[in-house]
């Protein structure tokens, strides 16, 4: 597994792909947060937060997840290494879970300089510390296990096609609809058991009782059940091309 995860890291930062992902990632929440007036921008909100930081994230993820991991396996058909790949000592479980833990380390590469953001708020502050440290570290770690599942999704998504294209646009698909589309199914029942059932089933959910500040176990286990159960029909799926 490790080998197949030093291959797939040294594969993202030979090519563009890291740095174009991570300086998006970065460009594009900075100007949210520091340029661009609105309500996700610090300075105008009058206190000491970096609550755009977190809103924006779980849309940009729904893009640059799949992107990063559209290729992982549509790549190895297309230019003809699964067959090398095969002849490794690796079960399809160590080769799944060697590139996914690749794509994640590169989310999280993106995703640690945040910190700096909420180290500026820090000093903004009147008087200086006073910030909900509970609430960013919830939904900071809500966003680690949240581009997790988005990941688990992308290369299940990969697995499937043999066009990078498709397997992008069928990783937004799954995960746009894992994150917003149960709650707007339960937005169609009037009876509260149907709706806390669509929005429990729901990433958004999960994720924004993370970003209170408490981590719950049953968040976690929501968050890790779903990512294997992307990843374990992801082995299955490859282990019918072998």
């Amino acid at each position: 597994m490790f080998s197949i995860f030093k291959k797939e890291l040294r594969s993202f930062f030979s090519s563009a792909t890291a740095y174009i992902v991570i300086g998006v990632f970065l460009s594009v929440t900075s100007l949210l947060l520091w340029v661009f007036p609105g309500n996700l921008n610090i300075l105008d909100a009058g206190y000491a937060h970096v609550e755009g930081l977190f809103f924006a994230s779980p849309w940009l993820f729904l893009f640059l997840c799949p992107a990063i991991s559209m290729r992982l396996f549509v790549e190895e058909k297309q230019s003809g290494t699964w067959d090398l790949l095969l002849t490794k000592p690796l079960t399809m479980w160590n080769i799944v879970l060697g590139k996914y833990f690749a794509a994640w380390i590169l989310v999280l590469l993106a995703l640690v300089p945040t910190i700096i953001y909420y180290v500026s708020v820090i000093f903004l502050a009147e008087p200086i510390g006073n910030v909900d440290a509970g609430a960013f570290w919830g939904s900071f770690i809500g966003l680690v296990f949240l581009s997790g599942l988005y990941l688990s999704i992308g290369i299940f998504s990969s697995s499937i096609s043999n066009n990078q294209i498709v397997a992008f646009v069928i990783s937004i698909v799954i995960s746009f609809f894992m994150f917003y589309g149960f709650e707007l199914l339960s937005s169609f029942f009037s009876s509260g058991k149907w709706i806390i059932f669509f929005d429990t089933i729901g990433i958004n959910y999960h994720y924004k009782s993370m970003s209170r500040g408490v981590i719950d176990t049953r968040d976690v286990i929501y968050f890790l059940a779903s990512s294997i159960v992307f990843l374990l029909l992801t082995t299955l799926k490859i282990s019918k091309l072998k």
